[in-house]
C-alpha cells in the first residue's frame, strides 16, 4: 500500500506520522520506504540522523535527472538510502527541491513520481510520502502517486477550516488524476482527551461523516526527545502510551487495506 500523508498547514506532524508508521510496518516484517518529499527534510533527518553526508542520494536528484537530455533516467531505487533499522528505507528530502520546483512545474513532471512507485512496488510492502505544508507540484505528484491519503489534524478552528478546502482538493486530484485515490482517515494528532474543545471538535466531524480514525494520538514530550534522537517511538520506547496508538493505528489501517 502507497500512503501520502498530507496536510497543507504546518506543524500538525505530518513527519512524525509518517516516519513512526514507517517504523512501525518495518519493525512488523514488512518491507517499507518512506520517500520525503518536504525540502526542510523533517522524515529525512529523523529516520536517518542529523549529521549526513553532502553526497547523499536524494529526491531532488531523482527529479532533476528528468529536466535533463539522457537516454535513460535512473530507477528511483538507484536514489534510496538504508536506515538504521531492518526493512526501512528512505529516499531522502534536500533543500534542492525548492529551486526545481518551478522547473519541474512547467515542464509537466507530475507523473513521474507515479510512474517511479509502479516500478518499486515490488520491492515494499508499504509506502509512506511525507509532504510540504503546501498544494504544490510535490504534494499533487504524490496525490497522484499514492493509493490512500492520511490527513494529520490537530484540534483547532483553523485546522478544522483548512480540512474541507483540503477534502476538496484531494477529490479533485482523485476525478482529475487518480481515480484509485481514496482517503484513508483523518488522524487526530496531539489529542488531549481531558480537554473540552478537541473532544467537542472530533465528534463534530465523526457526526458529519468524516473518516477519523481510532485512537486518537495523544501529546507526549516524549516525541520531542524521539526527534531529537533520531529515533521512531517503536524504538525508543516500545510500551510508552503513544507507541501503542501508533501500533494500534497502523494495525487498523493493515486490516482495513485487507478488506
Amino acid at each position: 500500500m502507497q500512503y501520502v500523508v498530507f496536510n497543507q498547514k504546518g506543524g500538525v506532524g505530518k513527519s512524525t506520522i509518517a516516519c513512526n508508521l514507517a517504523a512501525i510496518s518495518a519493525a512488523q516484517g514488512l518491507r517499507t520506504l518512506v520517500i520525503d518529499l518536504d525540502s526542510q527534510g523533517n522524515a529525512t533527518r529523523y529516520l536517518l540522523g542529523h549529521d549526513l553526508p553532502e553526497d547523499l542520494p536524494n529526491a531532488a536528484q531523482f527529479f532533476e535527472q528528468s529536466l535533463k537530455f539522457t537516454i535513460r533516467d535512473k530507477g528511483a531505487e538507484e536514489f534510496i538510502v538504508s536506515s538504521p533499522w531492518d526493512n526501512l528505507d528512505v529516499l531522502p528530502s534536500s533543500p534542492e527541491l525548492d529551486e526545481l520546483h518551478g522547473k519541474l512545474e512547467s515542464r509537466h513532471k507530475i507523473y513521474k513520481l507515479r510512474d517511479a512507485l509502479e516500478a518499486l512496488g515490488k520491492d515494499y510492502d508499504q509506502i509512506f510520502i511525507d509532504t510540504p505544508p503546501a498544494l504544490n507540484f510535490y504534494s499533487r505528484c504524490a496525490l497522484i502517486a499514492a493509493q490512500a491519503c492520511l490527513i494529520p489534524f490537530d484540534c483547532d478552528d483553523f485546522s478544522r477550516r483548512a480540512l474541507y478546502t483540503l477534502l476538496e482538493n484531494v477529490q479533485e486530484i482523485q476525478a482529475d488524476h487518480n481515480e484509485n485515490l481514496h482517503v484513508a482517515g483523518i488522524i487526530v494528532n496531539q489529542f488531549q482527551p481531558r480537554a473540552n474543545l478537541p473532544q467537542r471538535m472530533v465528534q463534530e466531524l465523526i457526526e458529519e461523516g468524516l473518516p477519523v480514525l481510532q485512537p486518537y494520538l495523544s501529546a507526549s514530550v516524549k516525541v520531542r526527545e524521539s526527534h531529537e534522537q533520531a529515533t521512531p517511538m517503536v524504538h525508543l520506547d516500545p510500551k510508552h502510551k503513544l507507541t501503542q496508538e501508533y501500533v494500534a493505528l497502523h494495525d487498523r489501517l493493515r486490516a482495513a487495506k485487507k478488506r
